[in-house]
């Protein structure tokens, strides 16, 4: 089963796609031990990214901790079995718009991880370490117009204005999403939803 006994598949997808819910329920459906780890953890907090001048770009790609989220995957894929530990990895609230450190722990007798997120197959280096930690990379499509009704939804239940929402999805979510479109080749597999 790859390097270890545990494997660990990657969900990724255009902004709204669904991974979040692909994922779960790939969890919820896992006839092994399994946990969902989001990439969404090691988004950077709002006051690194207004310190970094990013704040109005928060999703790109530089606005996460690419190169932290590698080394959370190669620590899950070294603690597995009797003598493994439990790895606490983090989390994103859609509440607090913040990432929250320590809020998921995958057991060692975990053998399944999926996580998800926009930028897995992206060719940089930090996004290439990550996918070098992927046993596998499925890519999710969904028609464009579902989805950005999905994310213009998303924004005004967590305190935008619809105005606003839409000038979000416009403005940082469809350039995000073209950016990921253009590394969907890279997949292992594809999902049309």
């Amino acid at each position: 089963m790859g390097r270890t006994d545990r494997r660990i598949i990657g969900i990724a997808g255009a902004p709204g796609a669904g991974k979040s819910t692909y994922a779960e329920r790939l969890v919820a459906q896992s006839e092994v031990p399994a946990a969902q780890v989001p990439m969404d953890g090691f988004h950077l907090a709002d006051s690194a990214l207004v310190a970094l001048g990013l704040r109005d770009r928060k999703g790109a790609p530089e606005t996460f901790d690419a190169w932290g989220y590698a080394a959370l995957l190669r620590r899950l894929r070294s603690a597995t079995g009797t003598a493994g530990e439990t790895v606490w990895a983090p989390a994103f609230s859609r509440d607090l718009e913040q990432p929250l450190a320590g809020a998921i722990g995958v057991r060692p007798d975990v053998e399944l991880v999926v996580t998800e997120g926009n930028y897995l197959l992206l060719d940089r280096p930090e996004w290439r370490a990550v996918r070098a930690e992927l046993d596998e990379v499925w890519f999710l499509d969904l028609a464009d117009d579902v989805r950005r009704a999905r994310l213009v939804a998303r924004h005004v239940e967590f305190g935008k204005s619809p105005d606003a929402a839409r000038c979000w999805v416009s403005d940082v979510d469809d350039p995000n999403a073209v950016l990921v479109a253009a590394s969907r080749d890279r997949a292992d597999r594809f999902v049309t939803l």
